[in-house]
């Protein structure tokens, strides 16, 4: 992947900023109007990219990215549009996968899923279970003491550990002495530490 600066024939324009991303062998791509679809080995995925400034191009295994001012915006627009494609490249390429560890040292917590529902029962000691639904292409799988987000979309794997992680996170509350509490520990393959 890389950014060409090209001339264009304008006078008023002299400069334009281009971003070239080749596809793999076992992604498609096609663009219907501003939503660009990717089809891979696992799965399907569609962003809706419509901005004015930016011109997107969808040729055998190439996407282009252009735009016709040259300012830093702009510059940053493309980059940004660069780095959402990636990612849905390799969502449909390999998937996203996040890892969650449940911690409960003061109240045995209990945590499932049933019909794309996220349920923790006695968090803290409380009566009434906290539920989460789960989002439509997020795949949830609990083994022991950790869960494991999967999806081809990187936006809705994030989301989901997040909106777990917020579930159990208590204010006022010192997490080095209270760690009671469900925490990401892996985003895509990167520890957190």
């Amino acid at each position: 992947m890389r950014i060409v600066t090209k001339m264009t024939e304008d006078k008023n324009i002299k400069k334009r900023i281009e971003a070239m991303i080749n596809l793999p062998d076992k992604v498609e791509a096609a663009l219907n109007g501003t939503i660009l679809t990717l089809k891979g080995p696992k799965g399907e995925n569609k962003k809706n990219i419509s901005n004015p400034i930016l011109i997107l191009n969808v040729e055998g295994k190439k996407i282009t990215i252009t735009t016709i001012k040259t300012t830093k915006r702009e510059k940053k627009l493309v980059y940004t549009y660069r780095a959402h494609i990636k990612n849905m490249i390799s969502g449909v390429n390999e998937g996203h996968k996040y890892i969650l560890k449940i911690c409960s040292s003061h109240f045995p917590m209990n945590v499932s899923v049933t019909n794309n529902q996220l349920t923790i029962k006695n968090f803290i000691g409380e009566k009434y279970p906290r539920v989460l639904q789960l989002k439509q292409g997020v795949n949830v799988k609990i083994e022991g003491n950790l869960i494991n987000i999967e999806s081809n979309d990187k936006e809705l794997a994030g989301t989901a550990a997040s909106d777990i992680e917020k579930m159990t996170k208590r204010a006022n509350y010192d997490t080095r002495i209270f760690q009671d509490g469900i925490y990401i520990i892996n985003k895509d393959g990167k520890d957190i530490k």
